[in-house]
């Protein structure tokens, strides 16, 4: 394998820093001090991390339940198992998942995203949510049928994309070739907790390289505009469908640590 790049290395990575609060080893220096700067403010980001991934397999969980069979996992991060197609195919085998993510580390562990089952299928493609809408898309389409439901996954990955980027918009985007029956899951940032350390949180993303942007409760529900949103509607996400895999919560103040919101809606 060619050597990375030195700028894999020296700029940070939600991606890989995120696996730092999950306490994997696929980060580098830069991914660490930037998460020990967040975490030195945000002592919660940890917790946030872990009910952020627990949320995801709720959801996806329910979501086969419900009978969808498509999933288009997009800010894929590093994988940590069970991954999503894992999650979808211990419930439908059948299912189909592409996986999009644009730091290229995140492609060398592509195959670890890509061991389907025999009746399913997964793919992974390296694109960019902000600059490459239709070809991700375009490039689904070779394994996901674009006339029948998708679910999108947007996990922890918004709070990345500031309005100057046209966050909402790009939703919108992705949403509006899709049949209905389709679904959003999306968790984000907030600031409605503590808007001061969310605040100083995002400048160390920003100064990181990382554009960064929490959003109120009623911002994050402006995402799923168009949609029904599944019960409990927008909760944290510790709180949204809990089961006996989830651990209690550690503080009274466990909403304030996790300052997360966190849905999933169905198109219309």
């Amino acid at each position: 394998m060619d050597a990375l790049p030195d700028a894999r290395f020296t700029t940070a990575h939600p991606a890989r820093v995120y696996d730092f609060y999950l306490g994997g080893k696929t980060n580098y220096a830069a991914d660490r001090e930037a998460g020990a700067e967040v975490l030195a403010v945000w002592p919660g980001a940890r917790h946030a991390a872990r009910v952020n991934r627990a949320f995801m397999h709720r959801a996806v969980r329910t979501l086969a339940e419900r009978g969808a069979r498509q999933f288009l996992d997009i800010g894929t991060g590093i994988p940590t198992e069970p991954n999503l197609h894992q999650v979808a195919q211990s419930i439908a085998p059948e299912s189909s998942v592409v996986y999009v993510d644009k730091d290229p580390l995140v492609l060398t562990h592509a195959d670890a995203l890509i061991r389907s089952e025999p009746r399913g299928r997964t793919a992974y493609l390296q694109a960019d949510l902000v600059t490459d809408v239709d070809r991700i898309l375009d490039e689904a389409a070779g394994t996901l049928d674009l006339d029948r439901p998708v679910a999108v996954s947007l996990v922890a990955l918004l709070h990345f994309v500031p309005d100057a980027q046209g966050a909402h918009d790009l939703v919108r985007r992705l949403l509006a070739p899709l049949p209905a029956g389709s679904a959003l899951v999306l968790s984000h940032g907030t600031g409605d907790f503590d808007p001061t350390v969310m605040e100083r949180v995002a400048g160390i993303y920003r100064g990181s390289g990382i554009g960064a942007q929490a959003r109120s409760r009623e911002e994050v529900a402006a995402f799923f505009t168009g949609l029904s949103l599944l019960d409990p509607g927008v909760e944290v996400p510790h709180r949204w469908r809990p089961d006996h895999t989830d651990l209690a919560p550690a503080a009274a103040d466990f909403d304030a640590q996790v300052a997360m919101w966190a849905a999933v809606g169905v198109k219309d």
